[in-house]
């Protein structure tokens, strides 16, 4: 099992992150830290592998909490998962040897990707003593929009129409830049909004539209926005 401390101050989120965790195997939540200060804490008296860390905290900020992780050697790895977008603290998180960054709010299955290819990379290594080139460039050498790779086309899912699908799309093309939600895509269609949701899920599959997961009171709200720059894909759906 992969030991994994959580550092997020917002109660919210840490319960967002706690939840989509325990969804993949292979993973063990030794705790949740709210401030860099109890972090350390959990550190320095527990068997970690894999810190979920948050930048902007309360007090010292998440970044000085990975820069001392890597002055005192600890053989602890990092997924920097923070609303910081500017490029200088990127580039200092990775710098420091971040194993991946996520910038909130984002998908569950970009966490899911995250975390299983963590997973494996951290499976292999712990089983290897020595690595060739050809086996190191499998774990470093990694593709431009990896998480975006070309899939074979998947087929129009059972229930769902063609007539009804560019019904939805015209309906989505006209939000232009703006992003949308599901009920605001039922009313202008008149669809009901369970079939209005099993399509978006369909374009979002073929990354026609692209769905951000966006923190509010209660269970997690979806909203959309229309990838232009993909919506030639839908020309394979005859």
């Amino acid at each position: 099992m992969i030991n994994v401390l959580i550092v997020e101050d917002d109660p919210m989120v840490a319960e967002f992150n706690k939840r989509y965790l325990k969804e993949i195997d292979g993973f063990f939540l030794v705790g949740v830290a709210n401030s860099v200060n109890e972090a350390t804490k959990i550190i320095k008296n527990q068997r970690l592998d894999l810190v979920l860390l948050d930048i902007y905290m309360p007090g010292e900020n998440g970044l000085t909490l990975l820069s001392k992780i890597r002055s005192e050697k600890k053989e602890i790895d990092v997924i920097l998962i923070t609303a910081a977008t500017d490029v200088d603290k990127i580039q200092t998180a990775l710098r420091f040897g971040a194993v991946d960054y996520l910038i909130k709010p984002f998908e569950y299955e970009r966490f899911h990707q995250a975390l299983t290819s963590y997973k494996e990379k951290f499976s292999y290594l712990t089983k290897q003593t020595e690595l060739n080139q050809k086996d190191l460039d499998k774990l470093l050498l990694v593709k431009n929009e990896e998480f975006k790779a070309a899939e074979p086309l998947k087929p129009l899912p059972k229930g769902l129409s063609r007539k009804t699908l560019d019904i939805v799309f015209n309906a989505i093309k006209e939000q232009g830049n703006t992003p949308f939600t599901t009920d605001e895509v039922a009313e202008m269609t008149d669809i009901s909004r369970v079939s209005i949701r099993k399509y978006l899920k369909f374009l979002s599959e073929i990354h026609i539209i692209d769905e951000t997961l966006t923190y509010g009171i209660g269970r997690p709200l979806y909203s959309y926005m229309f990838n232009e720059s993909n919506q030639s894909l839908l020309g394979q759906y005859e």
